[in-house]
Parts: structure tokens; C-alpha cells; sequence
């Protein structure tokens, strides 16, 4: 199943992308998602504890499953300022 991925921030710097379609195995969360994500870019997996994740726009735990052509933003932790 595709997904459509949005970085965020930092993350765009370390993945050089703003978004991008991803496939992903039928019945995956978000939690699978991640893991496979950081394969591809391990400095991402070093944000692992504070990224923020919305599928379709709404922060969801990492349990979330995913779906066809949902959205999926990787956010870094909120600054203020």
C-alpha cells in the first residue's frame, strides 16, 4: 500500500525531502512505517522518542494503523519561541 509522507522541520535536512510516496505492506502501523523509515535514514531514528505523528492530520500513537493514501507527517518536537 502507498502512503504519502511529510517532513517536517530538521527532517527535511536530513531526509532532503519535503515528501514522498512510500509503499508499505498491507496492515502496517505507524510504529512499522518508522522502523522501515529509519533503514533508510538512520538520523532519523535518533528523533525516535520525540517525533510528533499525524496520519490523515490528527496525532496518533504509534499503534495507529495506517491505510491506503493516508498522510503520514513526521514532525520533530514543537518549539516555541
Amino acid at each position: 500500500m502507498n502512503v504519502r509522507l511529510l517532513f517536517f522541520s530538521l527532517l527535511r535536512d536530513i531526509t532532503g525531502l519535503d515528501e514522498m510516496t512510500w509503499t508499505c505492506s498491507a496492515g502496517s502501523n505507524v510504529s512499522q512505517l518508522l522502523e522501515q523509515i529509519y533503514q533508510r535514514w538512520p538520523r532519523l531514528g535518533e528523533w525516535d522518542s520525540s517525533l510528533l505523528i499525524a496520519v490523515d492530520q490528527t496525532y496518533v500513537k504509534r499503534d495507529a494503523p495506517l491505510h491506503e493514501n493516508c498522510e503520514v507527517a513526521i514532525m520533530p518536537p514543537v518549539q516555541g519561541g
